[in-house]
């Protein structure tokens, strides 16, 4: 099990290298493989980000696609491997440690709740939305954004559904956000953005696909939808980046992922109704990832806790407690987020193999998911990165 690596191989160090291009400065070093004195200066960059394509998925289903043909190298995404945590960081330029988004579900103490946090409403009740009772943004996101006083034309082309949102508003800020219907519409609206007239030479374009995650939920990782899916990406990205490279010489197209996705099975499917006395030393509902569940632990039950993951649960996950993991760095580099001690839970599952832990919240719909992330596999935490 491996840590990312934000020295200089992580989606964050490549978010260092964009900064630097257009002047910005970064704590992060940038990434070795995309020096930014490798773009030039009045260079135009689109970053498009393919939800789920990881790294392994690409070199195992991917050997004869275009996409295949521009990897540059395999980078690492961010802990947890997951799109609330990897997105911030696209969205921010800042790691997990220091944006302190770290999980889809994600306990806000400053108001009592888990929050669903990207859709910014709380958990098992989604009609409880957090802005039309007056909760801002900016009251739960302690960050900026570093995209925020950008000197240059800063479009974020992302599905219509989300555009516009409390969340897209806050981390897109200082941006013309694009909302799209479709593929061949996501493609059209990053190529008339990038020839959009303007008095700047160079723009930045960050542009967001979700539906390969998606598909890989619901179908897993090695299904034929997926296999589907990606050759029909690979396919128009190929086709649109002929017609970008016959209009100008003054674009980078730059291709990766938020993280990647492992395959699980029922079996491999632990429940937490199933283990009454494990649900009896918790505080609040379980929070994070399926593939790093957060657990919030009565003080009067932590020996329980221990010892009952020790004799229970050791064969599918190791625990460690969520301070340790701020301190060594899974999250990032320097001063964390002074909010995100809360939001890391007491203990982190990190599961081993393909196991995940789930709950259900009286009122939630049993869902279940094929492909899931979050953990540090190969699988998960590897990501391509495509230069074109």
């Amino acid at each position: 099990m491996q840590i990312p690596n934000y020295k200089d191989n992580s989606i964050v160090n490549l978010m260092s290298s964009i900064l630097i291009h257009f002047g910005v400065d970064s704590p992060y070093s940038n990434l070795k493989i995309l020096h930014p004195n490798e773009l030039a200066e009045d260079e135009t960059i689109v970053l498009l980000i393919i939800d789920g394509l990881g790294y392994n998925f690409l070199s195992k289903y991917g050997r004869d696609s275009f996409l295949f043909e521009n990897l540059r190298g395999k980078i690492t995404s961010v802990f947890p491997t997951t799109t609330a945590a990897a997105m911030t960081t696209f969205y921010s330029g800042h790691a997990p440690q220091n944006h302190g988004v770290p999980a889809w579900f994600t306990y806000l103490r400053e108001i009592g709740m888990v929050s669903v946090i990207l859709p910014f409403k709380t958990r098992g009740f989604r009609n409880f939305d957090y802005e039309k009772n007056k909760i801002k943004p900016s009251d739960i996101f302690l960050f900026k954004s570093l995209f925020e006083n950008l000197k240059s034309d800063y479009y974020s082309i992302l599905p219509k559904a989300i555009k516009g949102s409390a969340y897209s508003n806050f981390v897109m800020k200082g941006s013309t956000q694009i909302g799209y219907r479709n593929l061949d519409d996501f493609l059209k609206k990053i190529l008339s953005t990038t020839f959009r007239k303007s008095e700047i030479k160079k723009k930045y374009i960050i542009a967001y696909w979700p539906k390969f995650d998606a598909i890989s939920h619901d179908s897993g990782i090695q299904s034929q939808a997926a296999i589907d899916h990606f050759r029909e990406l690979d396919k128009k990205i190929a086709d649109f980046s002929f017609k970008l490279k016959n209009k100008t010489s003054k674009v980078r197209l730059i291709i990766t992922a938020d993280h990647g996705l492992i395959d699980t099975t029922p079996e491999h499917t632990i429940w937490l109704k199933d283990h009454p006395k494990l649900y009896e030393t918790l505080a609040i509902p379980v929070c994070g990832e399926p593939r790093a569940p957060f657990f919030y632990v009565r003080p009067s039950k932590v020996t329980d806790f221990e010892n009952y993951i020790r004799n229970h649960l050791n064969h599918a996950g190791e625990l460690i407690k969520g301070e340790t993991l701020i301190k060594e760095n899974y999250y990032g580099l320097f001063k964390p987020n002074k909010r995100l001690f809360d939001r890391t839970g007491d203990y982190i599952l990190l599961m081993k193999d393909n196991y995940i832990l789930r709950d259900q919240l009286i009122g939630e719909t049993r869902h279940e998911l094929i492909g899931n992330h979050g953990a540090l596999s190969d699988d998960e935490i590897y990501v391509p990165l495509i230069i074109i």
